[in-house]
């Protein structure tokens, strides 16, 4: 932490070519120190769920961690594979493919590794050598040693990691909760969608974010959840009663009965 400040002091009271210098040296030892590039373009994701990750999108050689939620994992992996990113998924066996195409998932694009066994970090690790998405649910813990030395390998190959569960040093934390199913009438019908919270949590801001988002829509996909309606201005005094005869008396208007 000396090493920084006193860098950026130095390019604080320096001009010209000195203090841009100063600047890319500070730079590279963020860099360094973080162990990745801070200025690496990211894969893109859907543009409801951007704003829950820092740059807006996963960053080749970190890691992120994830609830135990498919549609949302999918919905991770859908717009990297629909632009030309490989994408495997490690340790799933209930990985739905038709829910993950509904979801927007590039199936052409996926590789699915259902049952790695006991060495299924080892079977990660050689995934992310060769493709730049790995969606990974650990099947026990992993030693400190085995996740830096997996955090290296991602470093150096520009892979993503999403792991459905705590990672330590991971790019950001995603939860969900506040699941809200519509479509079901009085113990019939079909669920036309589910409206959710995600919080997300990252060393990269202050304050956790949070966004509402159905997943799935009705179409079967993702979205951003609509506003909520403002309320309703009250209704100006007597405009809910209703006047009888020609007495003047008043009395309350029946209540309304859905039908149908």
């Amino acid at each position: 932490m000396r090493a920084i400040v006193q860098a950026t002091a130095m390019s604080s009271r320096d001009a010209g070519t000195g203090a841009r210098a100063d600047v890319a040296a500070l730079r590279a030892q963020m860099e360094r120190m973080q162990g990745r590039r801070l200025d690496v373009p990211v894969l893109p994701v859907h543009p409801a769920l951007a704003s829950l990750l820092p740059g807006g999108g996963l960053r080749p050689g970190a890691a992120y961690s994830l609830p135990r939620s498919m549609s949302l994992l999918m919905a991770l992996l859908a717009t990297p594979s629909s632009s030309g990113s490989w994408c495997a998924a490690v340790g799933m066996p209930r990985f739905g493919t038709e829910a993950a195409e509904a979801l927007g998932v590039d199936l052409s694009k996926l590789v699915l590794i259902p049952e790695p066994g006991p060495r299924w970090l080892a079977v990660t690790a050689t995934i992310a050598d060769v493709l730049p998405v790995v969606a990974v649910r650990p099947a026990g813990r992993v030693p400190d040693g085995e996740i830096s030395r997996l955090a290296g390998r991602l470093r150096e190959r520009g892979a993503v990691l999403l792991v459905q569960g705590p990672w330590p040093q991971a790019e950001a934390a995603i939860e969900i909760d506040q699941p809200d199913w519509e479509g079901l009438g009085r113990g019939h019908g079909y669920l036309s969608r589910r409206e959710v919270t995600l919080r997300s949590t990252s060393r990269r801001w202050p304050n956790q974010r949070r966004a509402r988002v159905l997943l799935p829509d009705p179409q079967g996909g993702i979205s951003s959840a609509p506003e909520p309606l403002a309320a309703l201005e009250p209704q100006r005094e007597g405009a809910a009663s209703v006047r009888g005869g020609d007495s003047g008396s008043e009395r309350s208007a029946p209540p309304m009965r859905a039908v149908g």
